[in-house]
């Protein structure tokens, strides 16, 4: 490090911010359409809205892998596409997760609102 400082945390954080906004803004939009056709099977859809993006961070590694990288030994290609896979998957568990527990929340508010008189 040679007694220098590392000033990109906070546009990290900022960047992890805008992840989060946009995927709690994508799932929450689509299920709020979902239910507007009175389709209310919206949890494994929410779930999976926003957890779609993981295919673009795998797509774009395999691109990377193709065009960048000089690996050329068959385990070499194997550790690399495996630890992207398992890279992926957990980049799909937390944005899918973020856009579950936000879809939560928005629908438990719009439908806690809602007065039925009986």
């Amino acid at each position: 490090w040679q007694h220098q400082f590392y000033y990109l945390f906070g546009f990290l954080m900022l960047v992890i911010v805008i992840l989060v906004v946009t995927c709690a803004e994508i799932s929450i939009t689509l299920t709020y359409f979902q239910l507007t056709n009175e389709d209310y099977n919206w949890f494994w859809r929410s779930f999976f809205a926003s957890s779609s993006s993981a295919l673009y961070v795998f797509a774009y590694s395999c691109l990377y892998y193709s065009t960048r990288m000089q690996i050329g030994h068959y385990v070499g290609a194997m550790l690399y596409f495996g630890y992207m896979f398992v890279i992926s998957y957990t980049f799909a568990l937390l944005t899918g997760a973020i856009g579950f527990s936000a879809t939560f929340v928005f629908v438990r508010l719009i439908y806690g609102s809602i007065k039925i008189d009986q």
